[in-house]
């Protein structure tokens, strides 16, 4: 006569495969995560994701020295004027932003750094759930220890969306200026980085009001970084 299984086998045995498969799953990504450092994403969900809608998809990753030192002072001076001196969050800005929101919940503020950004757009899904942050922070750390400063910005550089259908820097100066990335004058990096909050919604060419406005304000604290030796030291030398 078989034995009766004993109670709660059956919960034990799914317990098992789901501590594995989440263990595999972590060791995979950690991989992945770590050969990113040498070599480039062969696709990420968000570019996936403008495929299906529809809206294409261009890009061309390039090395950092291959891009302008406007292209990426451009986006410091845009999103994340601390980038060099934090260890991946601006701690001060969420607070405010939490603060922010928890007054206006109609709104919503962010307040995400270049290696918050990177590490959604490299690993992630657009959009707003505790879940997605909640990785998006594990992400965060690891590629500020893993990558280092000068990979997070390349990443960045490359992976970002920069209009409708159009992903980083190499592809929006083709795109929008018939010109290669590392061709980029001071002016022209900085109109590419005024459209970041909403590439889709403001537009560079033809030049939206806000990417006018915001260009001009992206200018001026480009002049006021350019001198930081620390953000210097991520960029590449202009020849």
């Amino acid at each position: 006569m078989a034995a009766k299984k004993k109670p709660g086998t059956f919960l034990q045995r799914t317990f098992r495969f789901l501590k594995r498969l989440f263990l595999i799953l972590f060791l995979t990504h950690l991989l992945y995560l770590v050969a990113l450092r040498w070599i480039n994403p062969p696709v990420t969900l968000t570019q996936l994701s403008s495929l299906v809608k529809g809206n294409g998809l261009k890009r061309d990753m390039i090395p950092l020295k291959q891009m302008s030192p406007y292209a990426g002072l451009a986006v410091i001076a845009a999103e994340d004027q601390l980038f060099p001196d934090h260890s991946g969050f601006d701690w001060k800005s969420i607070e405010k932003a939490m603060a922010y929101n928890q007054r206006k919940p109609g709104r919503v503020r962010g307040a995400s750094t270049l290696s918050q950004q990177t590490a959604k757009n490299v690993f992630l899904w657009q959009g707003r759930s505790w879940l997605r942050k909640g990785v998006e922070v594990y992400c965060t750390a690891l590629i500020e220890w893993i990558w280092g400063k000068q990979r997070i910005l390349e990443m960045y550089l490359n992976v970002a969306e920069m209009g409708k259908g159009v992903f980083g820097i190499e592809a929006a100066a083709q795109t929008y200026f018939k010109k290669p990335a590392s061709q980029l004058t001071r002016t022209e990096a900085a109109q590419i980085a005024a459209c970041l909050p909403n590439p889709v919604k403001y537009t560079v060419t033809p030049m939206s009001k806000y990417v006018t406005a915001r260009s001009g304000w992206v200018l001026r604290q480009m002049r006021n970084l350019e001198g930081d030796p620390d953000v210097q030291t991520i960029l590449p030398t202009r020849k």
